[in-house]
């Protein structure tokens, strides 16, 4: 992505919810979304490794002290090494490091950090699209 990358589409709080800051734009994201084939993408728009941060999580382990302390939680920070698989469940699956420790993330889960890495609106973008895809498709 380059410096001049409009994310016009991205949603913003508003006293309705999240919505778009430009509902035209984000429908043609959304359609240009639904035909990419994201592996396919990420491999030509992603940038290894990266750092990201645990943003969602669906086990209820999260309300554990014990599991909340265990790598790859609701929080955490780890590095991501590479893509891994894609599923219809969970999305793509990326393998990811915190401390010495290796483990298989839900790439939907997470978010780049800082903002300005490189990587931070190709994965915003999937992030965005999966969920409402997702939901959408339930």
């Amino acid at each position: 992505m380059d410096n001049n990358y409009d994310s016009a589409w991205d949603l913003v709080s508003s006293d309705k919810g999240y919505l778009p800051q430009n509902e035209e734009l984000y429908k043609k994201k959304w359609d240009e979304w639904n035909k990419r084939d994201w592996i396919k993408w990420f491999k030509d728009n992603l940038s290894f490794p990266f750092t990201v941060r645990r943003m969602e999580d669906d086990d209820d382990a999260l309300f554990s002290v014990y599991f909340r302390q265990q790598p790859f939680r609701l929080g955490h920070t780890m590095e991501v090494m590479r893509l891994e698989s894609n599923n219809k469940d969970n999305g793509i699956i990326i393998k990811v490091k915190e401390g010495r420790e290796i483990g298989y993330i839900p790439l939907c889960d997470v978010e780049v950090r800082p903002k300005t890495d490189k990587n931070f609106w190709s994965v915003r973008e999937y992030v965005i699209w999966f969920t409402n895809w997702h939901a959408a498709n339930a």
